[in-house]
């Protein structure tokens, strides 16, 4: 009885933890952005580029990956494996950020501070291996914050939801998924403050 309650609470963790990984719960927000803000044309032509800069080369950079043995799975839970996982992210959003700025005239800030994001985790791993999941769905929680409070403390729920799950399916110790908390949330109110003050 106690081994079916550990292999539910496992695959209940595993479902979670999947479902929440730090693309989809970026895609989630983006969408939910682009219908409170924008026209359909005006979302379709924010959300492309980003499809096709960011999420899709980074999908298939992991499966690539995954496949050749260079990662041992698509979270890539080894921090010597993660090394270049977040330079060809910062590759793809930096190319964005370029080609946005280039195209619109402005910097796009959420990109600017996933950038500073995935810089704050780059360091970290250098000491300890982060928990991109839990740092993600933290600064998620912020950026859903600007937009609806009450849509910002649910995915903070999240947050501490999938945190939970990194450390129960063993990816992350309690002290990992901590320090990529602490990491989001430094980045996450740097963040609020700026989009206040642009704003203003």
């Amino acid at each position: 009885m106690e081994e079916k309650k550990s292999s539910l609470l496992y695959k209940t963790s595993r479902v979670i933890s999947d479902f929440f990984n730090p693309l989809v719960s970026l895609i989630i927000f983006f969408v939910y952005m682009s219908a409170r803000e924008y026209t359909i044309k005006e979302s379709f032509l924010y959300f492309i580029p980003i499809l096709l800069m960011i999420i899709v080369p980074v999908i298939i950079w992991l499966v690539w990956n995954v496949k050749t043995g260079r990662y041992t799975n698509m979270d890539v839970s080894n921090r010597v494996q993660r090394k270049t996982l977040y330079i060809f992210i910062a590759v793809c959003v930096i190319a964005y950020l370029i080609f946005n700025y280039i195209k619109n005239g402005y910097i796009d800030l959420v990109m600017l501070f996933i950038l500073i994001l995935l810089f704050s985790l780059q360091i970290s791993n250098f000491f300890i291996k982060s928990s991109m999941h839990t740092s993600f769905n933290v600064f998620v929680a912020a950026l859903f914050f600007t937009l609806n409070w009450k849509m910002g403390l649910i995915w903070l729920g999240i947050a501490v939801l999938v945190g939970v799950t990194r450390v129960i399916l063993k990816r992350h110790t309690v002290k990992e998924v901590f320090m990529g908390a602490g990491i989001a949330f430094m980045v996450s109110f740097i963040y609020l403050y700026c989009n206040i003050q642009f704003q203003h």
